[in-house]
C-alpha cells in the first residue's frame, strides 16, 4: 500500500473503530483519534491545545480551525509518513475540504474513504444491547453476543452494566445528528470517486479481511 490517508465513515455502532484498529495493526500505521489528540494537546499545553481547552472548559465545541490545526500537527509526526487513519475526523464538509487541501499541499495525494454501511435496526440492537462487565470491562451484546448467564460476565462473574447513553431515545438522537452532520460526507467523497462502501451488517472478521484486501489492491 502506498502512503495513504485513510478516513473511516459510519454511524455510531457501525464498527468503524474496530475496523480502523484492525487496519492499523495490519499495515502498522497509526489510528489518529481526534478526541485523543485534543486531550494530548491540552495536556502538553501547546498553543492550539490551550485554545481548545478554553472552549472545552466552557462546554463549547472546539472551532474547526483549532481542530484542523491539531490534526495537521499530528500527521506531521514521523509515524504518519507511511500512512495514517483518521478516526472521528472529518465530521463536516469544511473539515473534509481542509483535509483535502492539506494533503495536496504536502504531496500526500487524496484520502481513501472507507464507509461502513449498517442497517438502522442493526445499529439500534448493537447500541441498546451493549453491556459491559463492571469488573474486567469485557463487552457483550444481549442480541448478538450474550453472556451464558443473563447479566453476568462469563470471565469474571462481574455484573454487566448498560451505559447511561445506550438507551433508545439517546441513540435515536445520535443517529439523527449523524445523518444531519456527517452523512453528507458520503456523497461528497462519492462524487470525488474516493469512497469505498463495505457491508457492516456482518461479523467484524470478514469485514476486516475485505477491507485489508481492498487496500492491498488499491
Amino acid at each position: 500500500m502506498r502512503p495513504q490517508a485513510l478516513i473511516f465513515l459510519g454511524a455510531p455502532g457501525a464498527g468503524k473503530g474496530t475496523q480502523a484498529r484492525e487496519v492499523s495493526k495490519h499495515f502498522a500505521i497509526p489510528q489518529i483519534s481526534t478526541g485523543d489528540i485534543l486531550r494530548d494537546a491540552v495536556k502538553k499545553q501547546t498553543p492550539l491545545g490551550l485554545a481548545a481547552r478554553v472552549k472545552m472548559e466552557a462546554g463549547e465545541l472546539v472551532p474547526d480551525e483549532v481542530v484542523c490545526g491539531i490534526v495537521e500537527e499530528r500527521i506531521a509526526e514521523p509515524d504518519c509518513q507511511m500512512g495514517f487513519i483518521l478516526d472521528g475526523f472529518p465530521r463536516t464538509i469544511p473539515q473534509a475540504e481542509f483535509v483535502g487541501r492539506m494533503l495536496q499541499t504536502k504531496g500526500r495525494g487524496d484520502p481513501l474513504v472507507l464507509n461502513i454501511r449498517v442497517d438502522h435496526d442493526v445499529l439500534m440492537k448493537r447500541l441498546t444491547g451493549r453491556r459491559t462487565c463492571s469488573v474486567c470491562g469485557e463487552i457483550y451484546n444481549v442480541y448478538f453476543n450474550p453472556p451464558k448467564k443473563e447479566g453476568v460476565c462469563d470471565k469474571e462473574g462481574g455484573k454487566l452494566l448498560q451505559r447511561a447513553d445506550d438507551n433508545e431515545e439517546t441513540i435515536r438522537q445520535r443517529l439523527v445528528a449523524y445523518e444531519k452532520q456527517t452523512s453528507p460526507l458520503i456523497e461528497y467523497y462519492r462524487k470525488k470517486n474516493l469512497l469505498c462502501d463495505f457491508d457492516g451488517n456482518r461479523d467484524p472478521a470478514p469485514i476486516a479481511q475485505e477491507i485489508v484486501n481492498a487496500l492491498v489492491n488499491a
